[in-house]
């Protein structure tokens, strides 16, 4: 079994070396074949859902995009009034994310960082946001990466996770999907139940419990948002 410092090796690689372009692509407006649209249309989902269950007013709050990409969610996050931190392992993404990010009204702003999530240095938060940044990892690991971000953060941490199904248990990978060149690192699909028992077993999430959930499904991009809240 993959251990999370290889694991997140492989992610950083990957994201920040082999599939740039075409994530670079995929998270634009460029046309894009049949299989990308149906990923880019289920993550536009996606990210409108964990965007609805933050506060539609976010001044004075401070915000962790854990994973941040190109810096979609953060863009809408700021723009709401958030002061966010949006970090991502690949410095190449940050930089488009950067290159991208529109003039910010509203009285938000976006500190794009390239590192680790969990490194503390990064301060506190009111809420940490992690979209499709915990798919790769073992649902363990993936519980104490929550588990250390659970000890910054003071209101609410939303992640997303691939629900265990027949179609992901097949292919292992929605980037299995795509040519072999800029294949995505496996996505490890975990039950919902499994995820929850770890959860609630986890020590450092004693004063934290699951909320809302919603799965999202378009094509071969298939993603569970689960939000924890503070009890």
């Amino acid at each position: 079994m993959t251990t999370y410092q290889e694991q997140r090796g492989q992610i950083e690689t990957y994201f920040d070396r082999t599939a740039v372009q075409a994530w670079a692509r995929l998270t634009s407006d460029a046309p894009v074949g049949r299989i990308r649209a149906t990923v880019r249309a289920g993550r536009d989902r996606m990210r409108a859902q964990l965007l609805a269950w933050l506060p539609a007013d976010l001044r004075g709050a401070r915000l962790l995009d854990a994973g941040c990409g190109t810096g979609a969610l953060a863009v809408e996050a700021a723009r709401r009034g958030a002061h966010v931190l949006a970090i991502d392992l690949s410095p190449t993404l940050v930089a488009l994310a950067r290159e991208r990010t529109p003039a910010i009204k509203g009285g938000g702003h976006i500190d794009f960082r390239s590192g680790d999530m969990l490194d503390a240095s990064l301060g506190s938060f009111d809420y940490v946001v992690g979209m499709d940044s915990l798919i790769h990892y073992q649902a363990p690991d993936a519980v104490r990466v929550l588990a250390g971000l659970a000890q910054r953060t003071s209101t609410a941490m939303l992640f997303t996770f691939a629900p265990s199904n027949p179609a992901l248990e097949v292919f292992k990978a929605v980037g299995k999907l795509f040519p072999r060149g800029d294949r995505s690192p496996a996505i490890v699909p975990v039950a919902e139940k499994k995820l929850r028992r770890l959860l609630a077993a986890d020590a450092d999430l004693q004063a934290w419990t699951a909320a809302r959930t919603q799965r999202v499904s378009s094509g071969f991009y298939t993603s569970q948002a689960l939000e924890l809240v503070r009890k």
